[in-house]
């Protein structure tokens, strides 16, 4: 077990160069050209033509100038078109930087400007990138083929730039080297949470989250990859018929989604679960435990390539567990000094092989992050700060605590508050903006805003014109659930605002905005999983705050409150509270809920 009593103590060494996964793909192809690689909404291909079709868009890349260390976006939905331009660009040389199509135009516009892009893959003929780019559809081509091994990356070249949320209000791209990625690949399977045979793996995390990586490129090494459409991702029961379909061997997700889906997948096959994003919780951790599912633990920062520690979820509790091979842990006080004793609190320095270049075009933002190890006997080495608190139990375990800073974790999002209370300053009539963590409910944590200004009163008005001009520059899951209107913000002693000095969101007794009996269990849960005082029939879900994984709690809660047989596609489908309140009423009527046997976990296909 790696200590911090010795601060250069690590896990197990790394291969000195793990193989390439270009390599590792072609390799794929040669051995099972006729295996299926890729499944997906609309249509499946197999190694064969999988290397065929990024071959063909790598060379029309290649013929419209994209060359070795250039960025290239890609705009795709989750279709096939998906992995096959992942795979061409870095065919071309290039490395890919996701531009979700589901964010608003504003952002998209300023990450391509950003990253400066030497052109564009999308569906789109016009997607919202600068003047000037090129833009090629996911089947372009070229009359000269692609020469098969053409590009072999060095470890150092970039092979994809992610965005993630800045406290200055500026999201910041982290760049990824080829080397690190492999490193990634390498480590899972020395760590036993890749199967050495070949898996059938869920692709479920959003391209533009880190976490989609430990996932998509498991195609290099042989395995069938599910690409989970938008759908599916937000449906429970959609998705748990999706994994016994295709008999989905592994899959990736946050311990909320799995609150959502374990009820679909009672009584089937449960494949091995990797979590992250956020914490485990002690109930989540007893039940996977105690339950025999086969499951991982996963914790990582985008700075370090996704994961850097694994631990099987077994065992006494809730843990991180121990590095990848070669990853370099070192938990550490104010000062640098190693944190020893068990139960003492230090901060998280993650060094090796996995980190990161930095931060794209933000060298001074880089040298604030990536410093230098002291405890390298390498010349320039460094170690990546991660702002996350750990400590060591009794028993030696590495335990998560909390941050050291304002950033935090919702719905294994990662989000800088920063970011958020920038943007909603920057609205007119605002003067002052706050934003905070609320948990209404266990386990329903949300976004919570305050603002200050002349002009932003009646408060009830002004909240709702602030998310909606908020929702043209964020991303959803950066939108607030609600905003208060404050006469003036708490301060400190110092003149900060004083977060804790916030008042808890106001929720006023809800009058009687529909109907008795159903209609008002209905309006009930949509106000206290939305945390508003009222709901009226023309009101829609999304509009109020609502989100996907805030749309599965109403139906879970509703199932379970009325003992219905209750979708989610009921409230994606219906216009209006009305309208949902119908569909439910429509489900109390062709009777009770079936009851469901217990989990089983899925034994991994030999194929």
């Amino acid at each position: 077990m790696t200590t911090f009593a010795e601060p250069a103590a690590t896990a197990p060494a790394a291969p000195a160069a793990p193989v390439d996964l270009l390599a590792r793909l072609r390799a794929a192809v040669a051995a099972h050209p006729a295996r299926t690689a890729v499944h997906a909404a609309d249509g499946s291909l197999d190694f064969a033509a999988l290397d065929r079709r990024t071959a063909a868009l790598a060379a029309a890349l290649r013929a419209r100038g994209v060359r070795r260390g250039d960025k290239v976006g890609v705009h795709l939905a989750r279709t096939l078109d998906l992995p096959v331009a992942l795979l061409a660009v870095w065919r071309a040389g290039a490395a890919y930087v996701p531009l979700d199509p589901a964010y608003p135009a504003e952002r998209i516009s300023f990450m391509a400007a950003d990253a400066g892009l030497a052109a564009v893959v999308s569906a789109e003929a016009a997607p919202p990138v600068p003047a000037g780019v090129p833009v090629l559809r996911p089947d372009a081509a070229s009359e000269d083929a692609e020469a098969e091994g053409a590009f072999v990356p060095h470890p150092l070249d970039s092979a994809y730039v992610i965005y993630t949320s800045g406290s200055t209000g500026r999201p910041k791209g982290v760049e990824v080297p080829h080397g690190a990625v492999a490193d990634l690949a390498a480590g899972l399977e020395q760590a036993g949470a890749y199967r050495p045979e070949p898996s059938v793996v869920a692709w479920n995390a959003s391209v533009s989250f880190d976490a989609s990586v430990q996932q998509w490129i498991r195609i290099c090494r042989g395995d069938t990859l599910v690409v989970v459409d938008d759908v599916r991702r937000a449906d429970p029961a959609r998705l748990a018929a999706l994994l016994a379909e295709h008999a989905v061997t592994d899959l990736d997700l946050t311990p909320s989604h799995w609150q959502l889906l374990r009820e679909q997948l009672t009584g089937a096959a449960v494949p091995r679960l990797f979590m992250g994003g956020e914490p485990v919780p002690e109930r989540t951790w007893r039940e996977l435990a105690d339950g025999g599912i086969d499951a991982f633990n996963l914790y990582g920062p985008t700075e370090c390539t996704v994961d850097a520690i694994t631990a099987p979820i077994t065992g006494p509790g809730p843990h991180l567990g121990e590095p990848l091979a070669g990853v370099r842990v070192h938990l550490l006080d104010e000062r640098l000094r190693p944190v020893t004793g068990a139960g003492e609190v230090g901060e998280l320095y993650l060094a090796g092989p996995g980190l990161a270049h930095g931060y794209a075009g933000q060298p001074g933002l880089t040298a604030g992050r990536f410093v230098a190890d002291p405890f390298a006997t390498a010349p320039g080495a460094r170690m990546y700060r991660t702002g996350d608190q750990a400590r060591r139990s009794a028993e030696g375990l590495l335990e998560y605590v909390g941050r050291v800073d304002r950033q935090v974790k919702l719905r294994g999002f990662r989000i800088e508050l920063g970011e958020v209370e920038h943007a909603l300053a920057a609205l007119d009539g605002v003067t002052a903006a706050a934003v905070t963590v609320h948990e209404p409910a266990p386990g329903d944590t949300r976004l919570a805003a305050y603002v200050t200004g002349p002009a932003v009163a009646p408060a009830s008005t002004a909240a709702a014109e602030l998310l909606a001009e908020l929702r043209r520059t964020l991303p959803a899951h950066l939108v607030p659930a609600g905003v208060t209107v404050l006469e003036a913000m708490p301060l400190t002693p110092n003149g900060k605002v004083d977060h804790r000095a916030l008042p808890v969101p106001a929720v006023e007794a809800a009058p009687e905005a529909v109907g008795g009996g159903v209609a008002e269990q209905v309006a009930e849960v949509w106000r206290t999983v939305l945390g508003v005082p009222e709901v009226l029939p023309a009101d829609d879900f999304l509009s109020l705050g609502g989100h996907s994984l805030a749309a599965l709690r109403v139906v879970h809660l509703l199932r379970r409150k009325l003992n219905v047989e209750l979708q989610l596609r009921h409230l994606l489908d219906a216009a209006d509270l009305a309208a949902f309140t119908e569909a439910v009423q429509r489900a109390a009527a062709a009777g009770p809920a079936a009851a469901r046997p217990a989990l089983t976990a899925r034994r991994p296909a030999v194929r």
